[in-house]
């Protein structure tokens, strides 16, 4: 499968190629519909699976991405659950360790799915909006 781009930088999946239109489906939301040759041009570069992973709303796929164990992936569903924590919390209640909560919580912020927060004066963590939005797609 390749990808295309028509006139207006919208970027499509070729499904089926004919010598006057070719059939090609958004990625985004799965519609298929024929757009005349002429008007299509090779997206260089766009991989067609990460094309195809845009029918995945953009948090849940930074959720997918960047939480990469099932503790990375519990420790957002727990900052979702019981709000913000802060960082004693996390270390006593999930037996992790200060460096394993430095790196999951770095990575996620970096992700735009965590930020610090102050919790009864204590530093901590909090799910951004886009960090709630993704990991209730997955809970729902």
């Amino acid at each position: 499968m390749r990808t295309v781009r028509d006139d207006d930088g919208r970027t499509y999946l070729l499904v089926k190629q004919s010598s006057e239109s070719s059939l090609v489906r958004d990625p985004a939301t799965g519609a298929e519909t024929h757009v005349p040759n002429d008007e299509l041009e090779p997206a260089g570069g766009t991989d067609p699976l990460a094309a195809a992973a845009r029918a995945v709303p953009e948090p849940t796929r930074r959720v997918l991405t960047v939480a990469r164990s099932e503790r990375a992936l519990g420790l957002l569903c727990e900052l979702r659950e019981r709000g913000p924590l802060p960082v004693r919390a996390i270390l006593t209640d999930y037996d992790l360790c200060e460096s394993d909560v430095h790196g999951l919580c770095t990575e996620f912020r970096a992700a735009g799915l965590l930020t610090e927060a102050e919790i009864g004066g204590e530093r901590g963590y909090a799910l951004t909006d886009d960090g709630e939005a993704g990991v209730d797609a997955l809970r729902d």
